[in-house]
């Protein structure tokens, strides 16, 4: 009786469950083993083999024992960990887990948002598939649920000043310093972000603000301090501090690693995003109601975030998500609500089972096992390698020139590499200064052109993902 009665008084938050449910099984059609996820695994299996947290390069020749600031050391213990309990599958966990997780948390805090226009919620996370780009096993997952929690917090003091729940804000800090350090600055941040939109109170038109008390303002204030403090606790002290600034401020790395790159409305692929910040935009300009101040404020500054790295693209859709429900008119919650959802997600469970049953997870093992066979025969001592073979090459126990972890070698030999790889004038004289044994290169690379017809290094196997070249003994 009392199943009955929960059931008819929650069916709409039910099928929504269901719904997020089979919207999230539906994601893994779409989860690749990201090239960056082997060497992520190789450092956990190394730092748990080893009772240590690293804090120095281990997997190249070029840079052994340099200083690296391992910022994702416990997700890596955690990726660890969770291949040794669940095997192959793993990374399905994983990405399941935590995506599910993310999608079950932005319901359930604004749960009557949600559910007072069932339609634009359904559009809305439609939007969540079109943005994400964290599919795969990476800290960048973790964070989108580290930020969601921490914009719920601060949000929730900015309108409820007896709230407690901003106090437990350092805690997320110090936690995201140590899973994903490169964006742990966040929290912080969105204080100081929340304090500037309280400082004015005004109404014109279409845009109104709220002025915090006193107290707020102090409260903001001291969190901010407490989760600069927190960030601190990690194995590399106050270095993570200034460690995001100093990766967006490399030049270099900004402008060659994809995920990095600005939104272009020169590329295809980046429309979604523009069409889902203008829709957001669209929602809140003709919305009857007026635009919150703060809300104004958090969407030009993650908007800002999205056109200057597309690795924050989401990061904008979990932010908007906190306030574009609040734009949307309510609509009359029927029968009709509930057949919707529910025929979506059986759509849905029914595509994933399909697909699923004809395909896995997408791998980008970018190397052949047989390229690897004929490295692991010919031992090479200072092996010159493709940026993106460098992650899979760690897993092989093979050390690299360079891999991806380009805030290690940017400012050392990052520069020369791409020299190197792009025959720039002056790359002759740093093949003398690293004196390169090996070269394992793509066919379509400029330095594969120069290799072929070098008489100082000979191909020795070649297949359709590389081509390896071998130094001859003469010379």
């Amino acid at each position: 009786m009392k199943i009955r009665r929960f059931i008819k008084y929650h069916k709409l938050e039910l099928s929504f469950f269901v719904f997020l449910f089979s919207f999230s099984l539906f994601l893994m059609l779409f989860l690749r083993m990201d090239i960056d996820y082997f060497w992520h695994y190789k450092a956990g299996k190394y730092m748990v083999q080893h009772s240590t947290i690293l804090t120095q390069d281990v997997f190249s020749w070029s840079l052994f024992h340099s200083p690296w600031v391992s910022h994702e050391w416990l997700f890596e213990i955690l990726l660890y960990g969770l291949d040794y309990l669940f095997g192959d599958f793993h990374l399905f966990i994983y990405v399941f887990s935590v995506s599910f997780g993310l999608l079950l948390f932005l319901f359930f805090i604004q749960k009557r948002e949600y559910l007072k226009n069932v339609p634009f919620a359904l559009l809305w996370t439609i939007f969540f598939s079109l943005i994400f780009t964290g599919l795969s096993g990476r800290p960048q997952l973790l964070s989108f649920l580290f930020l969601a929690i921490s914009v719920w917090f601060v949000f929730d003091f900015f309108y409820h000043p007896n709230s407690k729940k901003i106090y437990f804000l350092p805690f997320v800090s110090l936690l995201w310093a140590n899973i994903h350090g490169g964006s742990s600055n966040l929290p912080y941040l969105l204080c100081f972000f929340a304090i500037f939109a309280g400082l004015f109170q005004f109404s014109c038109r279409k845009i109104e603000a709220v002025r915090l008390t006193r107290s707020q303002i102090i409260t903001y204030l001291v969190v901010a301090l407490l989760c600069m403090l927190g960030i601190l606790f990690n194995p590399h002290g106050i270095t993570m501090l200034f460690y995001p600034y100093q990766n967006m401020g490399d030049s270099l790395m900004l402008s060659t690693i994809a995920e990095w790159q600005p939104s272009n409305l020169n590329e295809l692929s980046h429309y979604v995003y523009f069409i889902f910040v203008f829709f957001v935009l669209v929602v809140m300009i003709f919305s009857k109601k007026k635009i919150r101040f703060i809300d104004a404020l958090f969407y030009i500054v993650f908007l800002y975030l999205g056109l200057k790295s597309i690795r924050f693209w989401f990061f904008s859709y979990i932010v908007f998500s906190f306030f574009i429900f609040y734009y949307i008119s309510e609509r009359k919650q029927d029968c009709y609500s509930c057949f919707l959802i529910l025929m979506f997600s059986f759509l849905l469970f029914l595509f994933f089972v399909h697909s699923f049953s004809y395909s896995s997870i997408i791998t980008t093992k970018t190397l052949s096992d047989e390229a690897i066979t004929v490295l692991e025969k010919e031992k090479p001592k200072r092996l010159f390698n493709y940026y993106d073979y460098g992650a899979y090459l760690i897993y092989r126990d093979i050390p690299v020139f360079i891999d991806g972890r380009a805030d290690l070698y940017s400012g050392k030999i990052y520069r020369d590499y791409q020299d190197i790889s792009r025959l720039r004038y002056h790359f002759t004289n740093l093949l003398s200064k690293y004196q390169f044994d090996y070269f394992i290169v793509p066919k379509k690379s400029g330095i594969f052109s120069y290799l072929k017809n070098s008489h100082v290094y000979r191909m020795i196997y070649s297949d359709d993902t590389c081509v390896i070249f071998k130094q001859n003994k003469s010379t």
